[in-house]
């Protein structure tokens, strides 16, 4: 694979450099309306004067200025295409080698045309590289087929998932998942578990921002990474219905209806898709811990069963005014179950001393749901105003059956500890905010506000089983409750100087009051029962563009950004996986603080080179200690981490009929801090990459080859994992008319995937390996039905997007 990226962008080098050598002429100009207003991201394009073939295009700047370079002479004309105004043509004219042309001010009336007699037909690229993010339109692969929404995100560019299915960016830990512009606030293992519950069907594009403005929330100091799901945009009555089956070690299913309706006022929108199947994967675990060693092996099935359910309305008053609702809501039952074995010998001998054999059962239900309300006032002038109120709730029932078996070399019972435990957790998001753009000061002003309050009650019930019947033992249940409110505010504002120089500067203020209380139900008050906590932090951020030439831009971006603590890991609840293994809460758990610097090289539109910087404060991350002869996993803070980054990504054109695109990424990750008594310093290099190649075979017939591959890293300070990697192959058959499509895959071809880690640190050292269900066959089938003609969608973002994120 990485032989294949190699060529992939020697070829997009050898590409983009061919035509150096010639003499090139530019071609200027500017356009506004008919009320004389300058008109910005206007597609300019140079045709051929003779055929109408493209030459080149453009989009004019917010000046309502363009500057086009032409690689060849002869004679052209200029097409002027916005949504909402009349197609405009120019005079033909004629371009010399070297000859600069001024096509002067094109003015472009106001369309009496209607929006719904429009028929799009063009096809977004599979990766668009924009100023401000990566964006992967997951609707055009081929080899998303049959994925959920977690699946996905390992295929994305520059993004991975381990072993315990945390989520990185180029190497940076600390990212934030939004879904249509709500911020998930769950911990890893739930997010995990609502992301699995997404259809890949059911999800438009991917939008990777690795240094956002201050309109976003502060959280996430590797950038935010927005999940857009399907939204129809067409005219009239029309939907979709999907169908997927995929085989791994068992069959799974998954299915999804989409429905909408839309005239001039009122757009109704509603989808709902479910996903049904059993998912296993492996843990082995070889662990030696003062003078014992316990060598385990276990194997962790999941049952899941979930539905997913969108409805919306948008109501349009007039031009100006719109009101808008969206509920959201996922359901899922699952059964999680684990059988494993530990063998226990003496170290310094070798010699046997017994096995553990170990099982778990948590059947678990989770509901989660998120509603808004919204208003938005935009003008013809750029002045936009708009008001979201949120409700979102999480509620989560587990019950945990865990027969613990010791016995002898011979499978004789030694003696027997079998637990249970009860674990209902309640979340409940209540935010509103208010948002402001206007043109202002030659650019453009924002500001808003926002409110944001959180209450989440979590139970902790521990059963030892007596003769079958379950005795609660107090010592060890309790309660936990956990209040945050967020006060914020900000100003933003953008310009464009000159068509060189544009700036971005912002600030965002958040006052933070946060309140945790554990309650035992022995009456016993113990030293982290209650962390009271109130303060208030300024995040700047700023963007600096450079237009250095046609071929060539430079981008420079810098923000300050925090990461508080999931509400979960603040809970010092005790959970156990089997007697030798369970995971507790930290409550004094601070939140983290990086500075991010970049710049980024933009060449010919394409290739993009990025470098950066990030200094994180009171780094947290999840570490391994031992206590007794029992290893637990906590989140703590650690002293800082520092991260050095490099990347390099670029859409590929081989040929009319193979398109690609190719990232690579590089950081060198540095971390100094304390874990209990034991300083920590561990420098280590990261690199990874990314591939994705399309092939248009004619009749209708389409081809992918995608792969990732991410190198040897870290994870939480002391585990080393070695190189993983994936590479997938599909096949795409458009069918009735281009309605209905048809989607074949193989997932992980080489198996590949499986990862490999170990730690040693503390006094413990561990070597561990896993897999899970990567090697699939995937089948997809996707109809389409009623109206083509298409309208502008309305894109808006609610104000749950930073509290979501938090539930664990």
């Amino acid at each position: 694979m990485r032989r294949l990226l190699s060529l992939a962008l020697i070829a997009a080098l050898a590409i983009t450099t061919q035509g150096f050598a010639q003499s090139r002429s530019t071609v200027t100009g500017n356009v506004k309306d008919n009320a004389g207003k300058t008109l910005s991201s206007v597609s300019v394009s140079v045709l051929q004067a003779k055929d109408s073939s493209l030459v080149k295009a453009d989009l004019t700047n917010t000046d309502g200025q363009f500057e086009i370079t032409v690689p060849k002479t002869g004679r052209f004309l200029l097409s002027y295409n916005s949504v909402g105004f009349e197609k405009k043509f120019s005079e033909p004219f004629d371009l010399q080698a070297g000859q600069s042309y001024n096509a002067g001010t094109a003015v472009l009336q106001v369309a009496v045309k209607k929006l719904q007699d429009v028929t799009v037909t063009s096809k977004k690229p599979m990766i668009e590289i924009k100023a401000d993010k990566t964006v992967f339109n997951v609707e055009n692969s081929i080899n998303a087929t049959g994925s959920n929404a977690l699946e996905l995100l390992q295929k994305s560019p520059g993004i991975q998932v381990d072993n315990n299915e945390n989520i990185s960016m180029k190497g940076k830990t600390g990212v934030k998942i939004y879904v249509d512009g709500k911020m998930m606030q769950l911990d890893a293992k739930d997010l995990a578990a609502y992301l699995k519950s997404i259809n890949s069907n059911d999800v438009e594009a991917i939008e990777m921002i690795s240094n956002p403005s201050a309109k976003y929330d502060a959280s996430g100091n590797a950038g935010i990474i927005n999940i857009r799901l399907k939204k129809n945009k067409k005219f009239g009555t029309n939907g979709s219905l999907n169908a997927g089956f995929v085989q791994g070690v068992t069959p799974k299913g998954n299915g999804s209806l989409n429905l909408n309706y839309r005239d001039k006022k009122v757009n109704l929108f509603s989808n709902i898709g479910g996903n049904l199947g059993i998912y296993e994967n492996d843990l082995n675990l070889y662990r030696i811990q003062r003078d014992s060693l316990y060598d385990q092996k276990s194997t962790n099935r999941s049952d899941n069963k979930s539905v997913n359910v969108k409805a919306g309305a948008d109501f349009f008053a007039d031009s100006k005014n719109t009101f808008g609702v969206l509920v959201t809501t996922n359901l899922s039952d699952n059964e999680w179950s684990s059988v494993s074995k530990t063998n226990v010998y003496y170290n310094p001998t070798g010699q046997y001393i017994k096995t553990l054999q170990a099982f778990n059962s948590i059947p678990g239900k989770r509901t989660n749901m998120n509603s808004n309300l919204n208003y938005r006032y935009a003008d013809t002038s750029g002045k936009e105003i708009n008001f979201d109120a949120d409700y979102g709730l999480f509620r989560g029932k587990g019950q945990s059956y865990q027969p613990n078996y010791y016995l002898d070399k011979n499978g004789a019972a030694l003696y027997q500890i079998i637990n249970r435990n009860n674990t209902p957790t309640d979340i409940d998001i209540y935010t509103s905010k208010l948002d402001v753009d206007l043109p202002k000061w030659k650019g453009k002003l924002g500001y808003g506000i926002k409110f944001s309050y959180v209450k989440t009650s979590n139970t902790f019930e521990f059963f030892n089983d007596v003769n079958g019947v379950p005795v609660k033992q107090l010592s060890r249940s309790n309660r936990f409750t956990y209040k945050e409110n967020v006060n914020a505010a900000y100003v933003n504002f953008q310009r464009q100087f000159s068509p060189k120089w544009s700036i971005q500067a912002g600030l965002r203020t958040e006052q933070t009051n946060s309140d945790g209380e554990l309650t035992r139900d022995d009456g016993v008050v113990q030293a982290d029962n209650r962390v009271k906590r109130s303060y208030i932090n300024l995040f700047p951020s700023a963007a600096v563009t450079w237009t250095v030439n046609q071929k060539n831009t430079l981008n420079l971006t810098y923000s300050r950004r925090i990461d508080r603590p999931t509400y979960q890991d603040l809970n010092p609840f005790e959970n156990k996986l089997d007697e030798l293994t369970y995971e507790k809460g930290n409550a004094f758990l601070r939140p983290q603080y990086t500075n991010n610097i970049e710049l980024t090289h933009t060449f010919n539109y394409m290739l993009n080179t990025t470098i950066g910087y990030s200094h994180v404060k009171d780094y947290a991350t999840q570490t391994t200690d031992t206590t007794n002869n029992a290893t637990f996993v906590q989140q703590k803070n650690l002293a800082t981490q520092q991260i050095l980054s490099a990347s390099i990504g670029s859409p590929l054109k081989f040929a009319k009929w193979w398109n690609g695109y190719a990232n690579a990424w590089f950081n060198y990750q540095i971390f100094d801090g304390e874990i209990g008594a034991n300083h920590v310093h561990t420098e280590i290099p990261m690199y990874g990459a990314y591939m994705q190649q399309t092939f248009t075979l004619g009749n209708d017939y389409t081809a992918e080859l995608s792969g990732w591959f991410s190198g040897p890293s870290v994870w939480g300070a002391t585990w080393k994992t070695k190189s993983q990697g994936g590479l997938d192959l599909g096949f795409q058959k458009q069918l009735m008319q281009k309605k209905a499509t048809l989607k074949v895959s193989v997932t992980d071809i080489f198996h590949t995937s499986p990862w490999t880690a170990t730690s040693d640190f503390g006094g413990l050292y561990i070597r561990g390996n896993g897999s899970w269900e990567s090697q699939t066959v995937r089948l997809s089938f996707t109809y389409r039905f009623g109206s083509s003609q298409v309208s502008a969608a309305r894109q808006r973002q609610t104000g749950l997007e930073s509290e979501a994120k938090r539930i664990k």
